[in-house]
C-alpha cells in the first residue's frame, strides 16, 4: 500500500536540511559523480550527449551546475524552497532554470521534454516508483535515458522505509525512502515503460564499506 507522505512536512525537513548545506552550496565548485565516494565510479557518459537535462532532488546543485558548464541547457526540481534559493543564488549565472515543486506534481504539470532525467541521491530515492516512473518515462524524449544513484538495500528490507531526520531527537520531521533488489528495480522500470533498463550494485573502493545502486534505462 502507498505510504502517506506529508509533502509540507516533507518540505520542512529538507528545509532544515539545505541549511545545514548552506555553507557547502556556497563554497561548492562544479563536480560530477554518482557515487558517495570520490574519485569512484562512472561519470555523466552515462547520460549520453544530452543536449537537455532534468536533475530531480538537486541538492546543492553541483550537478546540475557541472553539466550546465559543458553546454547542456539544464533544469532542475527540489522541494525544499531554502535549497532552491540557495542554489539560484550560487549557480542562475549560469542560465540553470531552478523550479521549487514537488516532482510528482511538476512532471505532471510541465509538459517539456528531455533528452536525460537523472537523480543522484535525490528524488527518486524518496519518492514512490510506481508513480515517478510512468512520469518521467513521458517526460523524456524518444531514445533519451533516466539514471539514477542511491545506496543499496538493506537486505531484506524492501519497499518504502521511515527515515527520521538527524538521528531520533528533536521534533519529528520525517520522510520515506524506497529501496528494492536491483532485479525488482528492473521489473518497475519496465512496467513504467522503459527499454533496456540495467540496474546494478557498483561496490564501494573499501572492503565491506556500502556500495552504489546504479540504475539505468532508456525510453523507447
Amino acid at each position: 500500500m502507498p505510504v502517506p507522505h506529508n509533502i509540507d512536512h516533507e518540505r520542512e525537513l529538507w528545509d532544515a536540511f539545505a541549511r545545514s548545506t548552506a555553507s557547502q552550496v556556497e563554497e561548492a565548485e562544479p563536480s560530477f559523480r554518482w557515487t558517495q565516494y570520490a574519485d569512484h565510479g562512472p561519470g555523466p557518459e552515462l547520460l549520453g550527449e544530452p543536449a537537455t537535462a532534468l536533475e530531480i532532488g538537486y541538492g546543492t546543485g553541483r550537478h546540475l551546475a557541472y553539466l550546465a558548464q559543458q553546454g547542456v541547457k539544464m533544469t532542475g526540481v527540489d522541494l525544499s524552497p531554502v535549497g532552491v534559493e540557495q542554489t539560484r543564488q550560487r549557480w542562475g549565472p549560469l542560465g540553470v532554470r531552478l523550479y521549487c515543486a514537488e516532482v510528482l506534481d511538476f512532471l505532471t504539470d510541465h509538459a517539456e521534454t528531455y533528452d536525460a532525467v537523472y537523480s543522484i541521491f535525490g528524488a527518486a530515492w524518496f519518492t514512490d516508483p510506481a508513480r515517478l516512473f510512468p512520469l518521467v518515462r513521458k517526460s523524456l524524449n524518444p531514445g533519451g535515458v533516466f539514471v539514477f544513484t542511491q545506496p543499496p538495500a538493506i537486505p531484506g528490507a524492501y519497499g518504502p522505509q521511515g527515515m527520521y531526520k538527524g538521528g531520533f531527537a528533536g521534533k519529528a520531521m520525517f520522510t520515506y525512502r524506497y529501496s528494492y533488489t536491483p532485479g525488482t528495480w528492473r521489473a518497475k522500470l519496465r512496467d513504467a515503460g522503459f527499454a533496456g533498463a540495467v540496474v546494478r550494485v557498483l561496490a564501494a573502493p573499501q572492503p565491506d564499506h556500502i556500495g552504489t545502486l546504479i540504475a539505468t534505462a532508456t525510453a523507447p
